[in-house]
């Protein structure tokens, strides 16, 4: 690497695992690129659900990937690995934002090149942050999964957190209906504004009976789930004969009952899960090349936009995770870790 480099960097440790306050920032030395990375230097750092669990020692990081927490950043690129083919790689100065293995609560993170993106037009670090790991899990989940097409309906639970925001956006932008649900009445207006055909407060209604007054009882075909167990049942009831349920978070629990299983079985239901950390890189690398072609467009001219609701100082990491754990935000919380 460049000599120019600093050795060192500040990073959040966890001293063990446990709340908000097991975070520490701490001077630790610059991670160093492999064959086919290259090294970004972190101007800002997307939050997620996944931080807070691995912080609770819930979720440990893949074989090789960084133990530091953070899994999108936006920054430049520093420096790339040994034997990684210049064509390959943006290059060496390059505003780039990116889908990290991990590393990227830091000033600095290493990242394979396929997993890196050029900052949409008129994109800033703070929104640059914001897309890489919602984007990507919204894209290869419902597109590369579920195999969403225009005129297909969709139920996207969570519909105002940082995946909900994003993936009513894209499913509208891909011709298809989005229906979601949300936690309160203000929530539900944030999700219709973004292009729900309908969103639902499921603290206050059934939205297993909302979607069959809101179809004609013909269902949805795709249902995006992030809270596991207790709604699998329901979302089952929710399906249209050849439905396709994509489960991507388990925060209601990992555990159902009372799963009528003859319901699959003879409206052709498909049920199935996906994470996308521990996938490999080439499979990354063609999540972020479909972005590149439909979704990046569309970023450029503001037809979808990232939601930020919060930024924080990287040394108010502690607050920032407070304010994600409290529920009450809507889109995504940001670390800015830029000096000043």
């Amino acid at each position: 690497m460049s000599p120019s480099l600093p050795r060192h960097m500040r990073a959040v440790t966890i001293r063990e695992p446990g709340g908000p306050e097991a975070m520490a920032l701490t001077d630790l030395p610059l991670p160093v690129p492999g064959p086919g990375e290259v090294l970004v230097r972190v101007m800002a750092a997307g939050l997620n659900r996944p931080d807070l669990m691995q912080r609770q020692g819930l979720y440990p990081p893949p074989p090789g990937a960084s133990p530091i927490l953070g899994l999108e950043i936006a920054g430049e690129i520093v420096a790339a690995g040994p034997g990684t083919p210049a064509d390959s790689i943006p290059a060496i100065g390059t505003r780039v934002c990116a889908l990290a293995n991990g590393g990227g609560y830091a000033e600095y993170c290493a990242v394979p090149a396929g997993q890196c993106l050029p900052w949409p037009d008129g994109y800033d670090a703070i929104h640059a942050a914001a897309l890489p790991e919602t984007f990507f899990t919204v894209w290869s989940n419902l597109v590369m999964t579920a195999h969403l097409v225009a005129g297909e309906r969709v139920l996207i639970h969570g519909g105002s957190g940082g995946i909900g925001t994003a993936a009513i956006q894209v499913a509208r932008a891909l011709g298809a209906v989005p229906y979601a649900t949300a936690g309160s009445a203000d929530k539900c207006a944030l999700c219709v504004e973004l292009g729900a055909e309908a969103a639902i407060d499921y603290r206050q209604e059934d939205f297993v009976d909302r979607i069959a007054a809101l179809t004609d009882k013909l269902g949805v075909d795709v249902i995006l789930d992030v809270m596991g167990g207790p709604y699998l049942e329901r979302n089952l009831r929710c399906l249209a004969p050849d439905g396709r349920l994509v489960v991507i978070a388990l925060q209601g629990g990992a555990r159902a009952q009372d799963v009528g299983l003859a319901r699959i079985m003879t409206r052709r239901l498909t049920v199935t899960g996906t994470t996308l950390r521990p996938r490999d890189a080439a499979y990354k690398a063609r999540i972020a090349q479909g972005l590149r072609e439909t979704i990046w467009p569309l970023l450029a001219k503001r037809t979808i936009a990232p939601l930020i609701h919060a930024t924080f100082p990287f040394a108010q990491v502690v607050e920032a995770h407070k304010l994600m754990e409290s529920g009450v935000h809507s889109g995504k919380i940001v670390l800015d870790m830029q000096p000043g």
